[in-house]
């Protein structure tokens, strides 16, 4: 039975997933063929959905396109667990601690990741997608969404993020936030979360509540 007093709430792109190279090749390549003009361009957009980066940063006759080359793209792309991850959700699943997943993706590439590894949704009881929120992060929203659908107070989640707005959001929401150096340096998320690790080898629960 499920221990409705702690929730978990993962983003899943450079947490769970090792997809955040390969993301980050997809829109350099987008970038190269309907130019942007955005330093860091890659960079600048982790952490946020598709219609934010196609609203904000492309010209809206451009928008279709896009979308057909990601789907395409996602369609195929190899997803990946990080070392230690499937580990890390095995010992909080064994200890009935409620999880979801909160991402900017979108459906479509949830169906292509439920594809690769039929026994993902078995680890979550909620998962929250761009399509489910109204403003992305870094606002809150996602999160506090994701803790409702756990039935559990957001002050009692914790949040594993890896990028920067990812992890702005998940402070925001009031939540206690692990940073994963996956995507930055560690040195650059320290001020920004109440933890920061490299990945879940060796990672504890009892190092968790510790927070």
């Amino acid at each position: 039975m499920a221990n409705r007093k702690t929730g978990i709430l993962f983003d899943l792109d450079g947490v769970l997933l090792d997809t955040e190279g390969i993301y980050s090749e997809f829109w350099a390549a987008i970038d190269k063929q309907f130019p942007t003009h955005v330093a860091h361009f890659t960079d600048v957009i982790k952490g946020s959905n598709l219609a934010t980066i196609l609203n904000t940063y492309f010209d809206p006759s451009h928008h279709d396109d896009i979308k057909a080359m990601l789907s395409q793209f996602q369609s195929n792309m190899q997803y990946r667990f990080f070392p230690g991850a499937v580990a890390w959700l095995d010992k909080l699943r064994d200890a009935g601690l409620p999880m979801a997943v909160v991402t900017s993706s979108d459906e479509h590439k949830m169906e292509a990741v439920y594809a690769q590894h039929p026994g993902f949704n078995d680890y979550f009881e909620a998962v929250v997608v761009g399509e489910m929120v109204t403003k992305p992060k870094p606002s809150p929203e996602c999160f506090l969404l994701g803790a409702r659908l756990l039935g559990v107070d957001i002050a009692n989640c914790y949040i594993f993020e890896d990028s920067i707005n990812g992890i702005e959001a998940a402070h925001a929401s009031g939540a206690k936030v692990i940073g994963l150096s996956t995507t930055n340096p560690k040195e650059l998320l320290q001020d920004k979360a109440n933890l920061v690790i490299d990945n879940f080898e060796g990672f504890t629960i009892e190092k968790m509540r510790s927070l």
